[in-house]
Formats: structure tokens, C-alpha cells, sequence
């Protein structure tokens, strides 16, 4: 993980590098706008001094993420230089010291962030909360996954997977907070079975805000290789927030006339058709017609899977075996990476 500091002034000099060795994290320091050019799109986070900023913003550099000018006291001319280097944000150091070790916390992690799936139901019934467990234990076998609840009508992804008893963070909590979420920090407070993380709601369910859900997303893809979405068939602003950040939309639904019908209809109100596909499930209508009145491709079909019932009853996810539901998830996760 790599730091680029731009600065001449001491009081920022001291008080940047000693929060960057803490997080072992390497930091250059550059005092010429122009040298630092150079390291400007290596560096996983760019720190621009307030005094350096608009002689900086005036050599044009070229738009990146993770730049934030920072100084103590921070002037008009400095937050207007933040704008003109299309900085994510401005901070004055002697008020913002907890923010930037969280910032530190999360170097490199963000230069690679997580692919972020949807699975969301054409038809009730149809078995997305399913898949979308599936999803995430089958790549939780190798990597740090976490599974997001988005249905406040659903049964409860942790009940599902065993994880309700875990000690961990839940959406209430998340609701209930404002500012800045750390990616390290969402990692390690949401319940855990080694790879697999599980966010979702305890007691009285309510539905989730877009505000949240805004606030949220960053920090999970930021923190895990993968998270998947399991998103409701009915919902506002927030379902919007949720289905516009995924890189793949997976609609399940079975291979029926209503079925098929009910994914069309579903497909039209939640926009994005560019990203998602079908995973059907048994039914007699025919691939080819289930193309065409939804207008996406088949991505898998999903055959029944014995014993599945049970399963989830016992609190051990859909994923026991070598089932049909193993190698879909497999398929999927490899088509989408």
C-alpha cells in the first residue's frame, strides 16, 4: 500500500507520516507539484497539503480517485483547489485525524475492489435468497465474501446459514449512524464463519434507506472480494441504490408462462437489463421463449436440488454437497469475474 503526500508545510508533514506508519502504510512525500506527476497514478491514496493544492490544481493533473487535499485550518482558496482537482474531500487534520487512519485502513483495498452481484426474484417462490446464499459460500471457500440482506420480508439470511446467534453488526446499527464506514471496519463487525460475512437485520425488520445503502456498498466491495446482494422484488429509492451499483444482476425464476411473465414485468421496473441474465428454474416453457419475452440471456438453469429443505431448516445453506446449486454457483461466479 503506497501514499503520495504533496506538501511543503511541516504541520502537515507531522501530521500525516506518523498516522501512515502506524497503518503500515509507505508514504512519499513530494514538496514539487510538478515531481509528484509522476507518482500520481501509482499511489493507492494521494494526500495534497492545502499549501500545495492550488499550484497543483493548476498543472491540471488527471482525475483519479482517493485524492484529498488536508491541512489544519483549512482556507476558501484550499476548498475551492479541491474541487478544480476533483478531490473526494477537503479535511482539516486537527479535526479529522480518527478519518484518515480510517482512510490509511483502507489503502489497497480500494485498488481492487470486490465484484458486487444482485439476485433478486422474477417470481415469489422462485428461489433467489437461495442462490444468493450459494453464491456466497461457495466463494467464501477461497476468499472474504460478505452476503447483504436487502429484503426486510425475507427469512433471514442468517437463520439460513446458521449465523443468527453470531455477535456482530446488523442494519439496525448501521441505520442508527452517520459519516464515513471503513471497509476493515464493516469486515470485521458484521457476524463471520471464517471467509463469509452476513449483514442483515435482528428483531423488527424495517425497510432500508438509500442513504444507508449509499453510505454502506462503498465500504463492503471495498473490504471483500465478493458480496452479493439479495434484493427485493418490491422496493423505492433504496432498491434503486442496491441494483444501480451491481456489476451482475442474476433474476431467478422458474420456466413458466407466470413465471416468465412476472420476470418480464420485473426486468422493466428495475432498469439495468444491460447487466442482468435469467437463472431459470424447472418449468415447461422453453429457454428460447423465456429469452425472448424477458429479453435477457440464460445465464444457468437450476434443476432441483434433493434434501435442500432440510438444509436451510438446519441452519447449513444450500451448498451441503455437489449438488445442482454448487455447480451454478461455480458457473455463475466464473462467468462473472
Amino acid at each position: 500500500m503506497s501514499v503520495l503526500l504533496i506538501t511543503r508545510s511541516p504541520i502537515v508533514h507531522d501530521s500525516v507520516v506518523p498516522l501512515c506508519a502506524a497503518a503500515g502504510a509507505g508514504v512519499e512525500v513530494c514538496a514539487e507539484p510538478a515531481l509528484s506527476l509522476a507518482a500520481w497514478r501509482e499511489a493507492d491514496l494521494v494526500l495534497v497539503g492545502d499549501d500545495l493544492a492550488a499550484a497543483l490544481a493548476g498543472l491540471a493533473p488527471p482525475r483519479r480517485a482517493g485524492v484529498h487535499v488536508v491541512g489544519v485550518g483549512l482556507s476558501d482558496t484550499a476548498f475551492r483547489s479541491a474541487v478544480e482537482l476533483g478531490a473526494t474531500s477537503a479535511v482539516d487534520l486537527s479535526e479529522g485525524a480518527s478519518w484518515l487512519s480510517e482512510e490509511l485502513g483502507d489503502v489497497g483495498e480500494r485498488a481492487s475492489p470486490g465484484r458486487l452481484v444482485g439476485v433478486v426474484g422474477g417470481a415469489g417462490g422462485a428461489g433467489a435468497t437461495t442462490l444468493a446464499c450459494a453464491l456466497a459460500q461457495w466463494h467464501a471457500r477461497r476468499a472474504p465474501t460478505l452476503l447483504v440482506d436487502g429484503d426486510p420480508l425475507g427469512p433471514g439470511l442468517d437463520r439460513l446459514l446458521g449465523m443468527e446467534d453470531l455477535a456482530g453488526v446488523r442494519w439496525e446499527a448501521l441505520t442508527e449512524t452517520a459519516g464515513r464506514l471503513g471497509a476493515r471496519a464493516l469486515r470485521e463487525g458484521v457476524p463471520r464463519r471464517e471467509h463469509l460475512g452476513v449483514l442483515t437485520w435482528s428483531g423488527l425488520r424495517r425497510a432500508l434507506d438509500a442513504t444507508t445503502a449509499r453510505r454502506v456498498l462503498p465500504a463492503a466491495v471495498r473490504g471483500h472480494d465478493l458480496v452479493v446482494l439479495d434484493l427485493p422484488r418490491h422496493g423505492g429509492a433504496a432498491r434503486a441504490e442496491l441494483v444501480d451499483r451491481c456489476d451482475d444482476l442474476l433474476v431467478v425464476t422458474p420456466a413458466t408462462v407466470p413465471g416468465v411473465a412476472a420476470a418480464a414485468r420485473l426486468v422493466a421496473d428495475l432498469g439495468g437489463a444491460g447487466r442482468a441474465a435469467l437463472v431459470l428454474r424447472p418449468g415447461g416453457l422453453g429457454d428460447a421463449d423465456a429469452e425472448r419475452v424477458t429479453g435477457l440471456p440464460i445465464a444457468a438453469v437450476v434443476p432441483d436440488q434433493r434434501g435442500l429443505a432440510a438444509s436451510l431448516d438446519r441452519g447449513l445453506g444450500p451448498l451441503t454437497g455437489r449438488g445442482p446449486l454448487a455447480r451454478a454457483a461455480r458457473d455463475l461466479l466464473a462467468a462473472a469475474a
